[in-house]
């Protein structure tokens, strides 16, 4: 479901694949329209158009660079003013493809050039675990359930079990991208830890 890569130049990539039983517009609508999204990742303001900005709640920000409706969405993503609260510079971008069923098949790639320490220390569940967790709220709105945003999710009882799988897994991914052992395995513990702190 997960898959890193080791720099290529200073980049790294998470990929995160997806196939949704919903059909190819209702799953473009999901990632665009601003109703939507605040309802699986956040509020979104700004000029949502290409060339435009854009700004959720919770400080990401960036510009739409390219937008090929029903099929690729990307942009530029930066955290805080000036993308100071996370150093160094990244963009997201989202495909979709019909799938032979009426589906929807779903990748998100997250490119980042990142400076100490967020990878250092956390590894690809920097990003994968919060991208995992959005998705999964993606996938009960495509569903038809009820939603409160994903940061909604991260509270609740289920989730600290699929943060440290998701961590866990996102581990496994790094090993396979060439990670050194025992850098990953403190990467995991980091993350699960960010993600899920101890409630006592």
């Amino acid at each position: 479901m997960g898959k890193a890569s080791v720099p290529a130049g200073e980049a790294y990539t998470i990929e995160l694949r997806r196939r949704y039983d919903a059909q190819i517009d209702d799953v473009w609508d999901a990632v665009t329209s601003p109703e939507r999204l605040r309802r699986w990742l956040k509020p979104i303001t700004g000029d949502l158009r290409p060339g435009g900005t854009f700004e959720f709640d919770g400080g990401e920000h960036g510009e739409i660079l390219r937008c090929e409706p029903p099929r690729l969405l990307k942009v530029s993503w930066l955290y805080g003013p000036d993308g100071d609260a996370w150093p160094g510079t990244s963009e997201v971008e989202v495909r979709l493809a019909p799938g032979p069923n009426g589906d929807t098949e779903f990748e998100l790639i997250h490119a980042a050039v990142v400076e100490e320490p967020l990878f250092p220390t956390y590894g690809p569940g920097a990003g994968g675990v919060g991208w995992d967790l959005a998705l999964l709220t993606l996938a009960r709105l495509l569903a038809g359930g009820e939603t409160a945003g994903h940061e909604a999710v991260e509270k609740s009882p289920e989730a600290r079990e699929f943060i440290r799988r998701s961590a866990a897994a996102w581990g496994e991914a790094h090993l396979a991208a060439g990670g050194d052992p025992e850098h990953v395995a403190a990467a995991v513990e980091a993350t699960t830890t960010f993600y899920a702190p101890d409630p006592a």
